[in-house]
């Protein structure tokens, strides 16, 4: 399936991991996660149209249009506990695809993690998907995690930026409505040097849910440390085998 890719072995583990990727990402960014976690884990990764095998595909720019086509595709796969995972931009479709769920009486994650993402309830702007390209390619490269060599190539990089910039705005033009929060138990990831979703911006997260809420702090800016990854993954792992087991 096109949005779906499952680098180890499929429908192995007890209990599936929705990942979403950040702005301008792939789904290549959790191709070692199979190796990371335990068995009982099967982590599907989620790509969005508009990159790597999926380029030929105009990238979403609303998230109203994106969230029904995702739960078209990911239906087929909630035969079975899930959870799901969204780093920076992932995380707030990882919301937005939670709460639809709940309001087409469909299953819902039994944990939403979220990670470098500052809480939907601040209603902050976001940054880059408005501004000129100079302006956007400015903003990755203070984020981080964009190779140099998109900078250092600029047919390279006027290719990437449409899709950088359709995924900002999916998030930038997301209203953030007043709603009764989700029963889902929520644990947030932040950088403790991240200044576009520092700890203090991630806090209020805890407003989504009714249930239990933590939050975490990793070493490392917007994109962890691999030591700051480490332990993520393990307090993914704790978490779901919790449930697992249970």
């Amino acid at each position: 399936m096109k949005w779906l890719r499952q680098y180890g072995t499929s429908n192995a583990g007890r209990i599936r991991l929705l990942c979403f990727h950040y702005a301008g990402g792939t789904a290549s960014m959790f191709r070692t996660w199979h190796t990371l976690l335990p068995d009982v884990i099967e982590p599907v990764a989620i790509q969005l149209p508009g990159r790597d095998d999926r380029h030929a595909e105009p990238p979403y720019e609303s998230m109203s249009e994106l969230v029904p086509d995702l739960i078209d595709a990911l239906t087929p796969i909630l035969d079975k506990p899930f959870a799901c995972y969204g780093f920076s931009m992932g995380a707030r479709v990882a919301l937005a695809l939670s709460y639809e769920l709940r309001s087409r009486g469909l299953p819902l994650p039994v944990k939403l993690f979220v990670a470098s993402s500052a809480a939907p309830a601040l209603r902050l702007p976001v940054r880059g998907w408005d501004e000129s390209d100079e302006g956007l390619a400015a903003y990755m490269k203070e984020l981080g995690g964009t190779s140099a060599v998109v900078f250092d190539h600029p047919d390279l990089l006027e290719l990437f930026l449409p899709t950088v910039r359709a995924d900002l705005k999916v998030v930038g033009t997301c209203p953030v409505p007043e709603r009764e929060p989700l029963t889902v138990p929520v644990r947030a990831f932040a950088g403790n040097d991240d200044r576009e979703a520092s700890p203090a911006r991630m806090l209020p997260w805890g407003q989504e849910t009714s249930a239990e809420f933590d939050l975490n702090i990793l070493p490392g800016a917007h994109f962890f440390t691999d030591a700051g990854t480490a332990q993520m993954l393990g307090a993914v792992t704790k978490d779901l085998v919790g449930v697992s087991a249970g």
